[in-house]
């Protein structure tokens, strides 16, 4: 299940329906990407997320299905919101299942550092002091080397 949204979603709900009567699952692993209010001392005010519709939704079937093809996995959720957003609310969900915690563990680790590399989203915050498009950071492109081969 993929979607991009404007409304915020319900994290149980969502976890909910990846799960209801399957004998099969083992192990679910979610990860919830939450707004923070305060970085670096320089208090934000909203974010607004973009995106192109229909390219979004495609590029998150591919790269989910690259992950279904390197792990052994029952079912992906991945939700994430656009629009302007404050601090406190909810951004994305990716929830995995496997029969094995190992599987679904590393499949929610690689669509996460995917979702902040390279998903067609751009992100523009409003600070106390001023407004600004949020650029790459060395740390996120690190943790998605691990998975190019």
């Amino acid at each position: 299940m993929i979607r991009v949204q404007r409304q915020d979603f319900n994290i149980g709900v969502e976890i909910d329906a990846l799960t209801r009567g399957r004998t099969d699952v083992g192990a679910v692993v979610s990860f919830a990407g939450i707004v923070r209010a305060d970085a670096d001392g320089d208090p934000l005010k909203s974010m607004t997320l973009e995106h192109f519709p229909g390219m979004t939704e495609r590029e998150l079937n591919r790269v989910e299905a690259e992950a279904r093809v390197r792990w052994s996995l029952q079912d992906v959720a991945i939700i994430h919101r656009f629009g302007e957003l404050l601090p406190g609310d909810r951004i994305v969900l990716v929830a995995t299942t496997s029969q094995h915690r190992a599987d679904a563990f590393e499949a929610a680790s690689f669509l996460m550092d995917y979702l902040k590399t390279r998903a067609p989203f751009w992100k523009r915050e409003l600070r106390v002091s001023g407004e600004y498009w949020v650029e790459p950071r060395d740390s996120d492109d690190s943790a998605a080397a691990r998975w190019s081969s």
